[in-house]
């Protein structure tokens, strides 16, 4: 590497640099955290507090071993688990239906309910005349 002209002529003029002194390097704190840092590393420890990242990919890869897992188990399900699973599916969805139903005649103003009612009523009394 070339060395600056500076250096070369002996002018008593100029300034010449010097590197900075950073501040948080020569700070006691950072020496000692640098220290324990060296010593944990040589002794195979890790830090206690991990970076964000470190914690976030972690975190991340243990979710998909999770998800693998339960995709391996639902693909040992056997057949009779699996239709059970489809006739519970359907019983939900029956009674999300019934509950709708409830709702929407709970909604209902009380002359649409009594109209209903006695539609119901007049036709159950032609059916008793008839038989």
């Amino acid at each position: 590497m070339a060395e600056p002209d500076y250096i070369e002529s002996e002018n008593g003029d100029l300034i010449r640099p010097h590197k900075i002194i950073n501040p948080v390097k020569t700070s006691r704190n950072h020496q000692d955290l640098h220290r324990e840092l060296l010593m944990n590393q040589k002794r195979g420890l890790s830090p206690q507090n991990k970076p964000e990242l470190q914690k976030v990919m972690e975190k991340r890869k243990r979710d998909q071993i999770i998800k693998q897992q339960k995709e391996e188990a639902e693909q040992k399900k056997s057949d009779f688990e699996i239709e059970l699973q489809k006739r519970h599916q359907k019983l939900e969805e029956m009674e999300m239906g019934k509950h709708k139903i409830e709702e929407e005649q709970e909604n209902k103003p009380e002359f649409i309910k009594v109209k209903s009612n006695l539609r119901r009523m007049n036709q159950e009394i032609s059916d008793a005349k008839n038989s």
